[in-house]
């Protein structure tokens, strides 16, 4: 019995990393960190200009009730070049995937749309 019960704990610990699932989130409004608070009654109005100047701070998305998430290292130096290479100025929207962890979002991938 004890064998059994240490060999289901052993299985379950495999199995728990496959279940952190990745989240999907699409169309939704990037904002840098410091911007976070007062753009968030208006994000399409945020500009590509401030998300830039402001980078330091590091980026996030908005999500459709509010809630700020912000982006690992990774996701901010994967979204930066992203906002370095566009010449879009404003509606800064992503498609962004990973996994939350607290109010961190893990980016495995991110989109400038």
């Amino acid at each position: 019995m004890h064998k059994l019960a240490s060999w289901l704990v052993l299985v379950g610990m495999c199995v728990l990393p496959a279940l952190a699932a990745n989240e999907t989130f699409k169309n939704v409004s990037l904002i840098d960190s410091n911007c976070s608070k007062k753009a968030a009654a208006d994000p399409d109005s945020h500009t590509r200009q401030c998300a830039l100047k402001c980078q330091a701070s590091g980026y996030g998305i908005l999500t459709s009730d509010q809630k700020f998430i912000k982006f690992d290292a990774a996701g901010n130096r994967k979204i930066s070049e992203a906002l370095k290479a566009s010449d879009k100025k404003d509606h800064l929207r992503v498609d962004v995937s990973g996994e939350v962890k607290g109010d961190t979002l893990e980016v495995t991938s991110v989109k400038l749309l």
